[in-house]
């Protein structure tokens, strides 16, 4: 999601309160995610509200930001998705410095709604919602980069179901920078002893499919390693007509296929797999059809596009054009309906 739409959801969010495993195979759980009906490895939903308010930090919880609420996560649960992406600030759940040690109160709302998710046998994506900054800063501290995530997920090494993000679309930065604080990242994953979770990895240019290519990104991008072999190449993909995911119009009803075609190809060339991490349209006829064009895309490669994330849910969201918050979320009843077959 581009800045200067997540700075006006921060003041949308004021005003209002003045081993994949294989897609037939997943059980069906009681009161859990059931069973698959794309072939799809995830599909999912981020769930926004500890990143609000990120013009203030920390923040107080309920006035400047909020954690997603569990009834939503049941009742998309229900509607089959199985994977929720969950923002946060780097600044809130470690404050002062990236070596330091954690806000025991922030740290426990992120605990509390990563555990109900995978305790409804769901992925919860920790993502750090912060384009490669720390206290507004470009990050070039790469062993502190390491360090903040060995602190994080050192909390998170026994569950298997906690995936790791490691930064949200880093952008304006060198492309080798990004690499190696990518790199940094999966090392210090690694070194905590989460051994067993995927880790996505972000680009540069706001991590874009469409300029995954031109940007340079995968220049750099394409050495990443990792003893696990656990990384999914994570990009995003809005339809309008700058990629900023702004409005409700889209480009054509093919736009998002046309858009993806390049990473396609970048991504078998290197025997590499990808998620479209963040992707929304507005709940309107062309949207709706180049949505189920593109996800159709993505599953006929489902042998690299692992899944698919929709931007997106939450609490404090409101009338956004692109809100997938049940019951009344623009999305959930205007596009939801029009692509369940590829959840």
């Amino acid at each position: 999601m581009r800045i200067i739409d997540f700075l006006l959801g921060a003041v949308a969010v004021t005003s209002v309160l003045a081993v994949p495993v294989a897609n037939n195979t997943i059980p069906c759980e009681a009161r859990g995610v059931q069973r698959r009906k794309s072939k799809f490895t995830f599909t999912g939903v981020n769930e926004s509200g500890a990143e609000f308010g990120n013009g203030n930090l920390p923040g107080q919880l309920n006035k400047d930001y909020t954690w997603p609420v569990h009834s939503t996560i049941d009742t998309l649960v229900g509607k089959g998705f199985n994977t929720f992406r969950i923002p946060i600030m780097m600044e809130r759940v470690i404050p002062t410095k990236l070596t330091g040690t954690i806000n025991d109160t922030y740290f426990q709302g992120l605990n509390d709604i990563v555990t109900y998710v995978t305790g409804k046998g769901a992925y919860a994506i920790i993502d750090p919602h912060n384009f490669g900054r720390y206290y507004s800063n470009v990050i070039t501290d790469t062993a502190g980069f390491k360090a903040w995530w060995t602190t994080i997920a050192a909390k998170f090494k026994d569950n298997s179901k906690v995936i790791f993000d490691t930064n949200n679309e880093y952008h304006d930065m060198d492309n080798t920078l990004v690499a190696q604080l990518n790199q940094a990242a999966i090392n210090g994953i690694r070194a905590a002893g989460a051994t067993s979770q995927y880790i996505f990895v972000e680009g540069n240019s706001w991590s874009g499919a469409w300029h995954w290519i031109s940007s340079g990104t995968a220049t750099d991008m394409v050495s990443l390693t990792d003893p696990s072999n656990k990384i999914i190449y994570e990009m995003h993909q809005y339809l309008d007509s700058d990629g900023s995911g702004t409005v409700t119009e889209c480009v054509s009803s093919t736009i998002g296929r046309e858009r993806l075609i390049e990473a396609t190809a970048w991504l078998k060339a290197n025997n590499k797999k990808a998620i479209l991490g963040e992707t929304a349209g507005g709940a309107n006829t062309q949207c709706i059809s180049a949505l189920t064009d593109m996800l159709s895309y993505m599953s006929d490669n489902a042998d690299v596009w692992t899944g698919w994330l929709w931007w997106g849910g939450g609490p404090w969201w409101g009338d956004y054009i692109y809100g997938m918050e049940p019951p009344s979320g623009t999305a959930y009843t205007g596009v939801l309906p029009s692509i369940t077959q590829f959840i």
